[in-house]
């Protein structure tokens, strides 16, 4: 049988077709290649961003920054002396981007001026910090990108 070049674009064509649905179909239906959103509520997030962003300047505002740091207890994060713990109320949470299923929350709990957030709960790999509270009327909020 001979094939001639009109058959042979039309072979080339459907190859190359079957080709991308593989791929599309594997990527689409394997668990190893699941990527989940940054926030499921984007849009009722969004509607908030502004009070994020007044919550940081607020921080701006302390005398000291925040500082983190890992040991071998977890990540200490050490919050300025002016802040009296009593009258502090937040809380902690720790998104990993590459996993949703180890997110986690914690109510705020200084030791002192420090903040441990335990080695238990993270594994190695990069993780968000978000830590909002309130202090004497006004809200703070705290963002940091570590790699653990």
């Amino acid at each position: 049988m001979k094939i001639n070049w009109g058959t042979g674009i039309v072979i080339g064509i459907a190859a190359f077709i079957c080709f991308i649905m593989f791929f599309v179909i594997k990527m689409s239906t394997n668990d190893k290649y699941s990527y989940d959103l940054v926030v499921e509520e984007y849009y009722k997030k969004e509607l908030a961003f502004q009070q994020e962003i007044d919550a940081e300047e607020n921080l701006k505002l302390l005398t000291e920054k925040i500082k983190g740091k890992k040991t071998d207890e977890g990540w200490l994060l050490s919050f300025p002396k002016e802040i009296n713990p009593e009258n502090v109320s937040g809380t902690v949470f720790l998104y990993r981007p590459s996993n949703k299923k180890l997110d986690f929350q914690l109510p705020l709990k200084f030791s002192g001026s420090n903040l441990l957030i335990p080695n238990k709960r993270l594994l190695g790999g990069r993780w968000n910090i978000n830590i909002a509270w309130d202090y004497e009327g006004k809200k703070y909020l705290y963002k940091e990108e570590i790699v653990y």
